[in-house]
């Protein structure tokens, strides 16, 4: 986080919620991955900032001064946070950017609050709510962080980064207890109406070429998955934590979409 960043803690009925708010202009939403936090996007943060956006980052349940998910909790329980946050920032209308599983809870923003949301961006993104098994046990291997940190470079190696790019720089970072809350969230919801956001929504999808968990589909494919509005962006060389491997890639894919959907 930059040290002009303001910090929020909001007091909701589901617990406080801590969000970081820095910048002037359009605002632009980041919500990250699977059991991961705002330091994942610190990364791209200061080119954004840069290029004249607002943004706002919302850490995730159970990491800093987030209160935990509560149990029975929905991933539309976490867009009602993400919601929170922006109402609480007074906007408008902002570009929310989802990575990875974060990519769920823009959709369901979007779904809930079309009035607050200019467009969505998915970043390296399962377009369903479903993962291969085999790889879904990489993923839960890359969050136990009771296992050795050689087997979980295995695990990261495997279902997180594009060969050759250095997956020891996602080993910190894992909150285990939030990634398991946020699992049991997305099965709990059941409602699938905001899948095809992009019927209604304006929606980048930001693709990384070597993605073993979640493979670019064709932009014929992401329109028919997703909605006619949908568009398609491939980054070379990264798999699914992209940031860290890409991170000037997706900041100005990023900056060039919000410059596209505010004219």
């Amino acid at each position: 986080m930059t040290a002009t960043a303001t910090t929020r803690l909001l007091d909701l009925a589901s617990g406080p919620l801590e969000v970081f708010v820095e910048g002037a202009g359009h605002p632009v939403v980041l919500l990250p991955s699977l059991g991961r936090g705002q330091e994942d996007f610190d990364g791209i943060a200061p080119m954004l900032l840069a290029a004249g956006l607002r943004l706002i980052r919302p850490e995730p349940r159970g990491i800093g001064r987030s209160a935990p998910l509560r149990d029975g909790a929905s991933l539309f329980d976490m867009a009602r946070d993400v919601i929170a946050a922006m109402e609480d920032d007074g906007v408008r209308t902002a570009l929310v950017a989802g990575h990875a599983a974060g990519n769920w809870v823009a959709r369901i923003t979007a779904h809930l609050r079309p009035d607050l949301v200019q467009g969505v961006a998915m970043l390296a993104a399962v377009t369903g709510t479903t993962v291969d098994p085999s790889i879904s046990a990489a993923i839960a291997g890359s969050f136990d962080t009771s296992l050795p940190d050689d087997v979980r470079l295995g695990h990261l190696r495997r279902g997180y980064f594009a060969p050759g790019n250095d997956a020891s720089v996602w080993l910190p970072g894992w909150h285990t207890e939030v990634a398991l809350a946020q699992r049991r969230a997305r099965e709990a919801t059941t409602d699938m109406s905001w899948l095809r956001v992009a019927d209604r929504k304006p929606l980048l999808y930001l693709a990384a070429a070597e993605d073993a968990i979640a493979a670019p589909p064709s932009e014929a494919e992401l329109k028919a998955t997703l909605g006619p509005l949908a568009q398609r962006v491939v980054v070379e060389r990264a798999g699914h934590a992209l940031l860290p491997e890409q991170p000037e890639a997706v900041a100005q894919a990023l900056i060039g979409y919000a410059r596209e959907l505010w004219g």
